[in-house]
């Protein structure tokens, strides 16, 4: 038998206290201490446990469910699994709901059962939204409901294949005085949610509202009670949303969904190099082709920079889609190992298309267009440059260059600049090795002589 009582516990240090106080005693933080349902064990009768050989469960692993959307089952490595929480999170407005509709849509066209808890939107306005998208499965249903208790109790009873919370910060539990979304509602929802789905084998899907600092309480906290954690990110007024996994106990981590956004809802792009270069125009200087790694993903991606005339002494730069830091560096490394001198200039540099670039195989891509910017002179619009710069100015191999080589090559590009200690590439594919930047600008010189 135990003995129930509650708990105000600290989100940051999880130190217990026996009244709410506006400030942790044990770690400081201040607003951190919240209620929580917690039982005291006064008289605790624990159960003999019963051991049993890891090899016993080898056969115990549930298998992914396809969602019928290859690019979400792309990111998960193959789709749901049953039993498994998965939690979405992003900025309010970026789509995730759009995104969880059409999953829903589409595994209840397969004919399974899925629910759709809905504590933000009236089932009318999901209904609408939902005839924009297309046709809607009888077997998709939903529950207008913001007690866990009443959720719970649907997954005990009517045990969907799927089920969609929308959002966690919506949902309360009586044994809670706190407001909605608070720290200690969002967790004690969330854990009662995923052990119910767990018992029952059914695949939750719990989304999270994340400011750009991502401080709003509740998807931070509950990154370890879930197997899986999705980003869905993208610019609000743009097309383009990226869906990655944070976390992911089923799977790798290093696969990236593309979508589009369109009136008729998210639209997958399969082929994500083309969607970059969709719009390039060849024979600009200050424009660079990279074949970039997203994940497993080789992604054809135009870097585009111009050097202007500034107003100080110094060097201002400024990136869109590209790592400052890296940008930094490269610039760094023309001034003092080549001479390049940038004193003076403002210098702007973007992947073009919405892009976001965080390999570091880009570096020459963006050293060669900030070259090509101030010199006035372009790159060939068949050539394709990869390569990480180092300190020493000397050009480093990037990862999997082979499969780099392989997409530049079925986007119709035929040089490659490369480090020297690249692989060979695809027949009909001229690569140019070289072993430093200096090298490298001295290439591109003799390629736009010729």
């Amino acid at each position: 038998m135990s003995k129930r009582r509650r708990v105000y516990r600290c989100a940051e240090c999880q130190a217990e206290f026996p009244a709410w106080t506006g400030r942790c005693a044990s770690c400081g933080g201040w607003a951190t201490v919240g209620e929580s349902a917690g039982v005291a064990a006064a008289v605790a009768e624990v159960a003999a446990s019963t051991l049993r050989p890891l090899t016993s469960f080898a056969g115990d692993a549930a298998m992914p469910s396809p969602t019928g959307f290859a690019e979400v089952d792309r990111v998960l490595g193959g789709g749901l699994v049953p039993g498994a929480v998965t939690l979405l999170h992003g900025e309010p407005g970026v789509g995730k709901s759009t995104l969880t509709l059409q999953i829903a849509a589409h595994v209840a066209s397969t004919g399974a059962s899925v629910v759709l808890v809905s504590g933000e939107e009236a089932p009318g306005q999901i209904a609408a939204r939902a005839a924009r998208i297309g046709p809607v499965p009888r077997s998709l249903t939903v529950l207008d409901e913001v007690s866990v208790e009443a959720v719970v109790a649907s997954i005990r009873t009517d045990r969907p294949q799927l089920m969609i919370i929308d959002s966690i910060q919506t949902l309360t539990t009586a044994d809670l005085d706190s407001a909605a979304g608070s720290t200690a509602q969002v967790r004690e929802c969330a854990h009662r949610l995923t052990d119910a789905a767990k018992r029952a084998q059914v695949s939750l899907i719990l989304i999270g509202h994340v400011t750009k600092d991502g401080g709003l309480a509740g998807p931070r906290l509950l990154e370890h009670v879930v197997d899986t954690v999705l980003s869905f990110s993208g610019d609000r007024d743009g097309e383009l949303r990226f869906l990655r996994a944070i976390k992911h106990r089923y799977g790798a981590t290093s696969e990236v969904g593309l979508f589009e956004m369109t009136v008729e809802g998210l639209r997958a792009v399969a082929d994500a190099s083309r969607r970059f270069l969709a719009d390039r125009l060849a024979g600009v200087p200050g424009s660079a082709v990279v074949p970039s790694l997203d994940g497993h993903r080789p992604v054809l991606i135009e870097i585009q920079a111009l050097v202007a005339g500034g107003s100080g002494p110094g060097v201002y730069s400024t990136a869109q889609g590209v790592a400052s830091s890296r940008l930094k560096l490269v610039l760094a490394v023309l001034e003092r190992r080549i001479g390049f001198e940038m004193a003076g200039s403002d210098v702007f540099c973007s992947a073009a298309g919405g892009a976001t670039v965080d390999d570091p195989g880009a570096d020459l891509g963006v050293a060669l267009a900030i070259i090509s910017s101030r010199s006035g002179v372009p790159l060939r619009s068949d050539l394709v440059v990869v390569g990480e710069i180092g300190l020493g100015g000397e050009i480093r191999r990037a990862a999997q260059l082979e499969r780099r080589m392989h997409e530049a090559y079925r986007l119709g590009f035929r040089q490659a600049i490369v480090p020297a200690s690249a692989p060979s590439g695809p027949t009909g594919l001229s690569l140019l090795r070289v072993e430093t930047l200096l090298d490298a600008l001295n290439l591109t010189n003799m390629l736009a002589a010729a």
